[in-house]
C-alpha cells in the first residue's frame, strides 16, 4: 500500500518498527528501496485498521503528558477514510490534548485518477472544522506545506499549545514553484496573493477586474483560468492561494466577538476582509471540496462572492473528466468570473454565453449536485 503512493523511500530512511527486528529476507532485498523492518524503525505499519492506527497516533501524541517524552506523530491515510470513520477517536484526541499531524492523503474529490466514489473526499475539511483545537489547512504547493508544518511544530512543541493539525495532501504530480517573498504570514493566516493582475487599476482604465481564490489542487485550475481571462477576454484577474477557509472563519468570528464587546472602540477588520479590501470586482472561489468550505467566509467577503465546489456524488474517471463533471475546472472558473462580472454590469450576458459555447460546455448537462 505504501508503494502505491510512492512512500517506499521511507523504508530505507527511517524503517518500519518491529519489536523483533527484521526476521526474514524480504522479496525485494535486492532493490534500492527494499522493505526494511527495524527495532528503531519510526513507521508503524497498522494495515487496513483505521481504528488501530488512530489509537497509535493518540498514544504517540499524548506521550508528552503520559510519559514525559514529546513525540511528533504523523498519521497519513486516505482522507476519505479519516474523520468520518474515526471521528469519535479524533474527538477523544482533542479532549486528551494530543499533539501531532493528521495527513489526509489523496485529498479532494477530483485529484484521484479513476478510483471512484468510495475514495473521493469532498467534506473532510468540514468535519475537521467541528473540532475546536484542530487546525486544518488545504495547501497546494510544497512551500505552503513546509511553512505550515514548521509553524505547527513551533506552536505545539515550542509554545506548548494544545492543538493538532489536519493537512490535506494530494495524489497528483505537478511542478512546485519557489516560495514568493513575504507570504509566510498569509499562508498561516489562511490566504495570500499569489498572482497580481498584469493590468494595474486606474481611474481611466475601465478593464473589468476579478479576484480568484483557489485552494488545494484546484488552485492550479484557478491560475490557468486567470491567464485565460486576461488573454481571451480582456479581464484583469488577481489570484489568491487560500490555505484555510476554516482558520479565516475562526479569526473572523473572534474579531466579531471583540467588536461586540468593545462597542466604543474602533472596530477590527477580519483578515479575509482586509486582504480583499484593496481590490475591486467580484470574488470567485473554487476548491476540490463542497461549496460549504469557501462559503464559511461569505459574510466577510466584500462585493459579489461566487463559489465553485464538488457537491454531489463522484464517479470513476480521469481528473479532467471529474473536474468537468463537478464544474470546477478552468473553463468553469472563467465562466463563473464572467457571469459575476455580467451580474455587476461590467460585461454583457452575451459575453458569458459566447464563452460557454467556445469552451464546449453543455448548459443542459445534469447538475452534479443532484446527479
Amino acid at each position: 500500500e505504501a508503494r502505491t503512493f510512492g512512500m517506499e523511500g521511507l523504508f530505507r530512511q527511517i524503517g518500519i518498527y518491529s519489536s523483533a527486528g527484521q526476521l526474514y529476507t524480504p522479496q525485494d532485498a535486492d532493490q534500492l528501496l527494499y522493505y526494511r523492518e527495524d527495532r528503531k524503525g519510526q513507521i508503524l505499519e497498522e494495515g487496513i485498521n483505521e481504528a488501530g492506527a488512530i489509537c497509535s497516533w493518540i498514544a504517540a501524541g499524548s506521550a508528552y503528558a503520559n510519559h514525559g517524552i514529546p513525540m511528533v506523530p504523523f498519521y497519513i491515510y486516505y482522507s476519505m477514510f479519516g474523520f468520518q470513520r474515526v471521528g469519535d477517536f479524533i474527538w477523544a484526541a482533542a479532549d486528551l490534548q494530543v499533539k501531532g499531524f493528521l495527513l489526509g492523503a489523496t485529498a479532494g474529490r477530483t485529484t484521484l485518477a479513476g478510483e471512484g466514489l468510495q475514495h473521493q473526499d469532498g467534506h473532510s475539511l468540514l468535519l475537521a472544522s467541528t473540532v475546536p483545537n484542530c487546525v486544518a489547512y488545504d495547501p497546494c504547493y510544497a512551500y505552503e506545506l513546509a511553512v505550515i508544518v514548521q509553524d505547527g511544530l513551533r506552536r505545539m512543541y515550542g509554545e506548548g499549545e494544545s492543538v493538532f493539525y489536519y493537512l490535506t495532501v494530494m495524489n497528483e504530480n505537478y511542478t512546485h514553484p519557489a516560495m514568493p517573498e513575504g507570504v509566510q504570514a498569509g499562508i498561516l493566516r489562511g490566504m495570500y496573493q499569489l498572482r497580481a493582475s498584469a493590468t494595474a487599476p486606474t481611474q481611466v482604465n475601465a478593464t473589468p477586474r476579478v479576484r480568484l481564490l483557489g485552494s488545494g489542487t484546484i488552485l492550479r485550475e484557478v491560475e490557468a483560468a486567470a491567464a485565460m481571462l486576461e488573454a481571451d477576454h480582456g479581464v484583469a484577474a488577481e489570484v489568491f492561494s487560500v490555505t484555510s477557509f476554516g482558520e479565516m472563519r475562526r479569526e473572523a468570528i473572534d474579531v466579531e466577538r471583540w467588536n461586540l464587546l468593545h462597542p466604543e472602540a474602533a472596530p477590527r477588520i477580519p483578515y479575509v476582509a482586509s486582504v480583499l479590501a484593496a481590490g475591486t470586482g467580484p470574488v470567485v472561489a473554487a476548491t476540490d471540496y463542497m461549496r460549504s468550505i469557501p462559503d464559511q467566509v461569505r459574510q466577510w467577503v466584500p462585493g459579489r462572492f461566487v463559489t465553485l465546489g464538488t457537491d454531489g456524488f463522484g464517479r470513476s474517471d480521469c481528473r479532467a473528466q471529474l473536474r468537468s463533471h463537478f464544474e470546477v475546472d478552468r473553463r468553469y472558473v472563467v465562466v463563473a468570473a464572467l457571469k459575476a462580472l455580467a451580474d455587476d454590469g461590467a460585461v454583457t450576458p452575451a459575453t458569458v454565453a459566447k464563452a460557454i459555447a467556445a469552451y464546449g460546455i453543455d448548459p443542459e448537462k445534469p447538475s452534479p449536485v443532484l446527479s
